[in-house]
């Protein structure tokens, strides 16, 4: 997560970077650095100084309180008590000295919610915080986001209308742009996503989301090698994105598999890109390995992208696989034997035996039982 909240940062208006470090101070005092979670919180700070408005007061509250927040649990508590009195000045001047409700709290907290997979919590918070700024661009990118995310979850979404509503009030946001494009393409309006895609690729060539999702337009679209293409460039502005060469490693896996099918797959040419395609799957598998910090590093990426969920479970589980993933991880034992990776296979067959030997289990007990 921290990785990619930093790669947002570069791409996003001043208000809108505030938010974001308020978020990466968070997940920095989650890791236990708290001097680097007040860091972020003095960054937060530092891009709302040129606002002195009422809406950039009500910004700083968040702050504060999270200022508050690591002061408190570093034992810092005559600091924390100075941003609490911070904190009862503003509410007082606005509601009451204890709380308030504004639409700006509303949508820090919509886009708070939204990174970490609460999308259902984060709609509602955003229609909240439109119900008094229905023409606020943050909160409109807020919702029409958590609507694609949501699409039939609990009930049926209609991101479409939310989707052009957002680019209206705010046209630079690319990321809305490629998620118009995706819903575009699944309704047969295939061309005009093509051409947002494009647009949004020449305005923001570098932005890891916008290349993600490009991506998967290219993919539906069956051009493989160009969805490849856009998930490598994506690499080379987060490189420690551990999701992303998963996404990458299951793009080359199954770009192997189709050559394996076909009548040719012997021919001397087949043969030298099936070993030019497993090389790259194993290499691909082993960065995204040596790049895996938690699972939160990879949780929101994983969000609305069910492939990478699987090769991600697949990669990185420590339980045992089930029945359906059996095949899977024989697969990779297969890989790793073919480019002799001893301690990878090692650790495979332990997956794979460990599931074996729950299922004997099991059965023996159902058995005796019977």
């Amino acid at each position: 997560m921290e990785e990619r909240v930093r790669n947002q940062i570069e791409f996003l208006n001043s208000e809108y970077k505030a938010t974001m470090y308020n978020l990466l101070a968070y997940v920095k005092h989650l890791d236990g650095e708290n001097e680097a979670a007040l860091k972020c919180l003095a960054q937060a700070e530092d891009f709302l100084k040129p606002k002195q408005d009422d809406q950039a007061e009500i910004r700083r509250l968040v702050i504060w309180g999270n200022y508050a927040w690591v002061y408190y649990h570093m034992g810092r508590l005559s600091e924390a008590q100075a941003y609490v009195d911070k904190v009862k000045q503003v509410c007082k001047k606005f509601a009451n000295p204890y709380s308030m409700e504004c639409p700006e709290l509303d949508c820090e907290e919509g886009w708070t919610r939204l990174k970490c997979g609460r999308n259902e919590r984060a709609k509602m918070c955003f229609e909240k915080a439109l119900e008094e700024k229905p023409s606020d661009p943050e909160c409109s990118s807020g919702l029409a986001i958590a609507m694609y995310r949501l699409e039939e979850k609990p009930e049926k979404q209609y991101p479409v209308d939310a989707l052009k509503q957002a680019m209206e009030l705010n046209s630079k946001n690319q990321y809305v742009k490629v998620l118009l494009a995706l819903k575009l393409q699944k309704i047969r309006e295939a061309a005009e996503g093509e051409r947002l895609i494009k647009d949004a690729l020449r305005e923001a060539p570098n932005q890891t989301d916008v290349l993600q999702k490009a991506a998967q337009f290219y993919k539906k679209k069956g051009n493989q090698d160009r969805a490849n293409e856009l998930l490598v460039r994506a690499l080379g502005s987060t490189a420690h994105n551990s999701s992303l060469y998963c996404l990458v490693m299951c793009s080359y896996r199954e770009k192997l598999e189709q050559l394996q099918n076909t009548g040719d797959a012997e021919s001397s040419d087949s043969r030298e890109k099936m070993e030019e395609l497993r090389r790259l799957t194993m290499e691909y598998m082993h960065r995204a390995l040596e790049r895996r910090r938690s699972p939160l590093n990879s949780y929101s990426d994983l969000i609305d992208s069910p492939e990478v969920e699987r090769c991600y479970q697949l990669v990185f589980s420590k339980e045992s696989p089930r029945a359906e993933e059996q095949q899977l991880y024989q697969r990779y034992c297969d890989l790793q034997e073919y480019h002799r990776k001893s301690e990878d296979l090692a650790a495979l067959k332990v997956l794979l035996q460990f599931h074996r030997n729950k299922q004997s289990i099991e059965k023996e007990e159902l058995t005796q039982q019977a």
